[in-house]
């Protein structure tokens, strides 16, 4: 008889510490997200056509891509706006799950952060206002005032450059790239340097007032979205990874290039060793 309670006690304890487990390893983020009903994703609404206000609304590829992420998941999607220079520190933070950016894949990221598969090309190329002959190749900006955003990869990659240059460029840093727009157009630097597909589409929607200098000048990159590089957010990012690529296979996300590039990008399903 002592044996057979003894043999029960043991049985309903193991049962205890397996249910204890299983709950603790159901508690993670994406578990939280499903149950909460809600996943909240962290931008910068001055980067268009990924994210920026357009007559009061909140658009872009990020806000198309991020409704149909939401639709699979069966959760709403709640954006949280702040200056682009905050937004990884606010992620570590837990301010919000994720970082829609998006960001250029880089090796410095990738050791601080997991990055998604590409959802768009990254290579920085300049902008220009529409008619100045003295800036017809990338070279051209040497020893001139070129504006960049605070704390981004193209203001890194522009620096860079800076210094195969004669002269170097006076680089001027902004909050927002609108603010650096806004410079370009009243001539207070000659140039903005951005990621190709942005500066393409502001040039597109600014006809006559800003131009695309090309070849790009930067090295091949990628964009990605971002996510914290611990264990509670392994399957949130995974998750999310598996939805770039379901919608790179199933052509929703080539619709969504086309949509706000006017192109598709070949991009990689993972960027391993980036240039940069």
């Amino acid at each position: 008889m002592l044996k057979r309670h003894l043999l029960k006690a043991a049985v309903g304890a193991a049962l205890l510490v397996t249910t204890a487990l299983s709950a603790h390893a159901a508690d993670d983020a994406l578990a939280r997200i499903k149950a909460a009903g809600v996943m909240k994703v962290g931008t910068e609404t001055a980067f268009a056509p990924f994210d920026f206000i357009d007559a009061g609304t909140h658009t872009g590829l990020n806000v198309d891509f991020f409704a149909e992420l939401g639709k699979d998941l069966g959760v709403k999607i709640e954006w949280v706006e702040l200056p682009w220079d905050g937004v990884f520190p606010a992620l570590e933070a837990g301010k919000f799950d994720f970082v829609a950016g998006p960001a250029t894949i880089t090796k410095a990221r990738l050791e601080r952060f997991k990055m998604t598969a590409p959802i768009a090309e990254a290579t920085v190329a300049i902008l220009k206002k529409a008619g100045d002959t003295s800036i017809t190749k990338p070279e051209d900006i040497a020893g001139k005032a070129v504006g960049a955003g605070k704390a981004t990869a193209q203001l890194a990659q522009l620096q860079q450059y800076s210094e195969t240059l004669p002269t170097k460029v006076t680089a001027r840093e902004y909050v927002s790239f609108n603010d650096a727009y806004a410079d370009l157009a009243a001539g207070r630097i000659v140039a903005v340097a951005n990621s190709l597909p942005n500066i393409a589409f502001v040039a597109k929607q600014r006809a006559g007032v800003f131009e695309v200098v090309t070849p790009a000048f930067g090295k091949k990159a990628y964009f990605g979205f971002i996510g914290k590089k611990d264990a509670d957010s392994a399957s949130l990012v995974e998750y999310v990874n598996s939805e770039v690529i379901k919608m790179k296979k199933d052509g929703r996300l080539a619709k969504l290039q086309e949509k706000w590039f006017g192109t598709t990008f070949d991009t990689p399903d993972e960027v391993k060793e980036p240039a940069f």
